[in-house]
């Protein structure tokens, strides 16, 4: 397995791609701020291309088998030795990533029209997903530290249908970038295991840190893996392509899961991409590639902030995310937030409504800075901002 370990980044592979080749195509000459994608410039090609081989070479026809219906044992064993005490192998699932386990745990847990606790602005499709399921969504309020504890206690004890799980996000938070701080976690833990109520929480982002401080412990690892299952994935630090995640729960909550007849007659999703990606985490390279993607999102992230830091009108306000793909920009309740994206749209910038991820305390946008070069932000920042400007000067006076 030690070529795999050579590539330290990808080349750029921008020739194929074009619609019904990838979902999504900006309009030519348009600066897409929309998706939480990676720039293909950052897609391993070459590294995954030698990944696949090594897989074949090693595991044989096995690799092109079914797989066991919890996944293929090597990866989970080396994802349980990441993710440390007391994880191990039998706490882990296979996933096709972290939609396809939120689906699964919506379908098989739980019945439709349970109730599920969600943040007050978070994840747009990942609550479409749970409603999709037949769940009933109920927002809980925020502050800038995540959900407030008093809130989902109020929304536990509330009169009414026993809430079936919380859904959070709570490591570079999508949309805001916001990273939840462990005392927050630790409470809000001790209010959900008070009512009984399992916590899911979505960690897509969690290996995309981009910050030289240490980082808070997850909450399944904070509950010792009980009343929480963890949701990650390798469509943003490795490719989305791939189709591969995990979840992580105790060991008699991925019994229940991977005992689903659908399991039984399919076996693990994607296989093959779990036994490339194996040898990537047993060499050191998804080690030495996440290093590099870091470093390179922090680029684009910074070149974003430096930008709209000045150029942007001072009513604008942004903190700058510690990880994730993401940069929530707000501003005062004079503006009107569908104006915001339309003047964007008519400068040639794309970006995400805050009402698209709920409801937002103030009219707010979001922008990534995962899909795009420095070079390109800048630009994009510099036409964002004379958009905004314009609407400024269409404000009355206050």
């Amino acid at each position: 397995m030690g070529a795999a370990g050579k590539a330290a980044g990808p080349l750029s592979h921008r020739r194929r791609w074009y619609p019904d080749v990838v979902q999504q195509v900006a309009p030519p000459g348009t600066f897409d701020l929309g998706p939480g994608y990676l720039d293909p410039g950052l897609l391993p090609v070459d590294l995954l291309r030698v990944a696949y081989a090594e897989a074949l070479a090693e595991f044989g026809s096995a690799a092109l088998s079914y797989g066991p219906n919890s996944g293929a044992l090597p990866l989970r064993a080396l994802l349980a030795d990441r993710l440390g005490p007391p994880c191990t192998p039998d706490h882990i699932m296979v996933t096709s990533g972290t939609s396809h386990a939120l689906h699964l745990i919506a379908t098989i847990l739980f019945r439709r029209h349970d109730v599920v606790l969600v943040e007050q602005v978070g994840y747009d499709l990942g609550h479409a997903i749970l409603a999709d399921s037949g769940l009933r969504l109920r927002a809980v309020e925020m502050d800038d530290s995540g959900m407030v504890p008093e809130a989902l206690e109020r929304a536990l004890g509330a009169a009414g249908d026993t809430p079936a799980f919380v859904y959070l996000n709570p490591t570079f938070h999508n949309p805001t970038g916001l990273l939840v701080p462990s005392a927050r976690r630790r409470e809000l833990l001790a209010v959900a295991a008070a009512y009984g109520v399992p916590v899911v929480e979505d960690d897509a982002y969690a290996e995309i840190s981009l910050t030289r401080s240490g980082m808070p412990d997850s909450m399944a690892a904070l509950s010792g893996y009980r009343g929480v299952i963890r949701l990650g994935s390798f469509s943003k630090s490795l490719a989305p392509g791939l189709r591969l995640g995990w979840l992580a729960a105790d060991p008699e909550t991925v019994a229940r899961i991977q005992a689903h007849h659908v399991f039984d007659s399919g076996g693990s999703p994607n296989h093959l991409a779990s036994l490339a990606v194996t040898t990537l985490l047993a060499t050191g390279a998804y080690d030495r590639h996440l290093t590099w993607l870091r470093s390179a999102l922090r680029d684009r992230r910074d070149a974003l902030a430096a930008a709209l830091s000045a150029n942007l009108p001072e009513r604008f306000v942004f903190d700058r995310p510690a990880g994730g793909f993401f940069l929530w920009v707000t501003t005062d309740g004079k503006r009107d937030e569908r104006g915001l994206v339309t003047a964007a749209r008519n400068a040639d910038v794309r970006v995400l409504a805050g009402a698209r991820f709920g409801r937002p305390a103030r009219p707010s946008v979001r922008l990534a800075y995962s899909f795009n070069s420095p070079p390109r932000l800048t630009a994009a920042a510099h036409r964002l901002a004379a958009a905004w400007k314009s609407t400024e000067r269409r404000l009355p006076c206050s």
